[in-house]
């Protein structure tokens, strides 16, 4: 039985100031941010992981790299386990975003036409590709722990793939910055274990 590890990167420039960064450049981790990274990494020490891939986007691999320091590997990039692409509302506030589309975030898990107009990347894109990474190393390290170093809504797919939740529920559902999601993978059928485990002391804060 193998243990699949989903961490969402710390906090970022982006989340404070609430802009749709996407995949554009510019948005690195907060002071905050790195500390959650490296709390992390303390929390994931006994947990004996084997890999850690990572998404190529400045904040996931900041956050990679400062988690692979702390438990002694490396990271290794893959561009399946990136953020979306948010197309025309790259840079955009969420404010402006919601004040002129309305609820973008519920219309993309509910596959609204103004996804693909606007140049937004698929939720079904998303899922599949996560899932190819996702199957490809649970069976290069069958029987180990591995960790995926990425973004909200690659992890949202991962859970979406297993539990088929309403995009109502996926849309309220927030995965925290630094948080860990966590699968079990047995004979290739992927069960959840916990969604936002994280360092006992930020569950009384957040």
């Amino acid at each position: 039985m193998a243990l699949i590890l989903f961490l969402r990167h710390g906090q970022a420039k982006n989340n404070v100031e609430r802009i749709l960064a996407g995949r554009s450049k510019g948005f690195p981790l907060t002071d905050v941010g790195v500390q959650q990274a490296e709390n992390i990494g303390n929390f994931l020490r006994p947990l004996n992981i084997s890999k850690i891939y990572s998404s190529p986007i400045e904040r996931a691999e900041q956050t990679a790299k400062i988690v692979a320091n702390k438990v002694g590997l490396d990271c290794t990039i893959d561009q399946r386990l990136t953020e979306i692409d948010m197309g025309s509302f790259s840079g955009m506030h969420y404010d402006e975003m919601f004040a002129k589309h309305g609820n973008v975030f519920l219309k993309f898990y509910q596959g609204h036409p103004i996804v693909e107009t606007n140049g937004i990347e698929t939720f079904a894109n998303v899922k599949q590709r996560v899932l190819d990474a996702v199957s490809q190393y649970s069976q290069k390290h069958e029987n180990e722990t591995i960790l995926f170093v990425t973004h909200m809504d690659p992890i949202k797919s991962m859970i979406s793939t297993i539990l088929q939740p309403k995009p109502e529920l996926l849309y309220e559902m927030i995965i925290r910055n630094a948080s860990l999601t966590i699968l079990k993978n047995e004979q290739s059928n992927f069960s959840m274990v916990a969604i936002n485990s994280m360092n006992p002391e930020r569950y009384a804060s957040e």
